[in-house]
């Protein structure tokens, strides 16, 4: 799980602030306040963990196929300031350990030119799980980067680096320490599966070819397949998401079928109602097929994974947004999946305040935040909630002025009936 994520000079952002995340993790804000740079962030490690082996620059600004396509370093620095460098931190808990103590204890561990390993004060604690990773990236090259372990920490500058977290080294001892720390950074950020504001549009007929997606795609165009995937290897899919979908009063219940007439291809059915007929996807209101990729996602990928979703609750009426934030609540408590969202939903946000207040979500299992921008340059904001889900620093006009609208309509209802007096 991320706990901690810092960014300087990355686009609207002169510095974000060390931002404490939670299982539970919301950005809020106006358009274009940076509250999807802070996730294209994450975003651009996970690419870049993801590029082939030979691919050797500190960071993958990504193309049209990528998650996210950033340009190059002159278009993510902040204000195209040459002369900037960008930074980037983050902390999380590992899934592997990185058990060192018997190197800290060995006295001829060498190092690389440049490659500075600090020792604990003790040597006789075991494992860590807890890292931090920091790194400084120039415009023509990396400068630096660390980690950092209760039990030791590797500065390296400028030497033997591979991309922005990485070092390549012959020195054997070495390598055995260091490679679990570069392993512990691929394995977190491999665990990253994104889901877009903009999904694909259904479709009657959908190929699946056998195989077993990792994800859904950005854009949600391996749903069905998921859905194929998780019938065969006996997921709880099948039966969690049409329980949410009735809860959320938007069908009754789906199949997917194969269509004989063309092998490979399936069709995605739903009734509406209990009795009703089935009806391809492609048939029904368009906001189920918008948000049944979010619901796949969510109980489609194993424990331990973190999903980064944008805007869930995009096309669903208001009470359905409310609704999807009790599925979101359920994931992070009882599946082990981090999620950090991004949305312009108030009623998403009052559901979890409720739930907050109710004692289903625990404040402390969430961290949320506001986003604004002036002059060009993004500010955030974390949510001050008490255990009774109050915002005790809500923001002005956080939603709009619902208020002030009331206000001036009436306003101009009572000018309206003084005339015609």
């Amino acid at each position: 799980m991320i706990t901690e994520l810092r960014a300087q000079n990355f686009k609207s952002w002169q510095d974000t602030g060390t931002l404490q995340f939670a299982p539970l993790t919301g950005l809020f804000g106006a358009n274009s306040s940076g509250k999807t740079s802070i996730l294209q962030v994450l975003l651009m490690l996970k690419q870049t963990v993801e590029q082939p082996s030979d691919w050797n620059e500190p960071l993958y600004f990504g193309d049209e196929q990528s998650l996210v396509n950033l340009g190059n370093f002159d278009a993510v620095i902040h204000k195209r300031k040459q002369d900037l460098s960008l930074n980037i931190s983050a902390s999380w808990k590992s899934s592997i350990s990185v058990d060192i103590k018997e190197y800290i204890r060995f006295p001829g561990v060498q190092l690389p030119p440049n490659v500075e390993m600090l020792r604990p004060g003790r040597d006789d604690r075991g494992t860590s799980e807890d890292i931090s990773f920091s790194t400084n990236i120039a415009r023509s090259a990396i400068n630096n980067f660390y980690y950092e372990t209760n039990l030791a920490r590797f500065d390296v500058r400028q030497s033997d680096l591979f991309r922005c977290y990485g070092l390549r080294t012959t020195l054997t001892q070495t390598m055995e320490i260091f490679s679990k720390f570069e392993e512990a950074f691929e394995n977190l950020f491999s665990r990253i599966l994104y889901l877009g504001p903009l999904r694909e549009y259904p479709r009657r007929r959908y190929p699946w070819a056998g195989d077993h997606p990792i994800g859904i795609g950005q854009y949600g165009e391996k749903t069905t397949s998921a859905l194929l995937s998780g019938r065969i290897r006996r997921l709880p899919i099948d039966e969690q998401i049409p329980k949410w979908l009735q809860k959320l009063e938007l069908i009754h219940s789906y199949d997917v079928q194969p269509v004989f007439d063309k092998g490979g291809d399936y069709e995605l059915l739903v009734k509406q109602y209990k009795d009703g007929p089935e009806v391809p996807l492609t048939d029904v209101g368009f906001g189920v097929s918008q948000v049944l990729p979010v619901l796949i996602l969510c109980y489609y990928v194993p424990e331990g994974s973190i999903l980064i979703l944008e805007q869930p609750e995009a096309h669903l009426h208001p009470k359905v947004q409310s609704e999807l934030a009790d599925v979101l609540i359920d994931v992070v408590k009882n599946r082990n999946v981090q999620i950090i969202l991004e949305s312009h939903s108030e009623n998403l946000l009052l559901r979890l305040m409720r739930r907050i207040a109710e004692e289903k979500m625990s404040a402390d299992d969430t961290a949320l935040y506001f986003c604004q921008i002036n002059d060009g340059t993004s500010e955030i904001e974390r949510l001050d909630m008490d255990e009774y889900g109050n915002i005790r620093n809500w923001p002005q006009d956080f939603f709009g002025d619902a208020t002030g609208e009331l206000i001036k309509k009436t306003k101009a209802e009572m000018q309206r009936r003084k005339v015609m007096e």
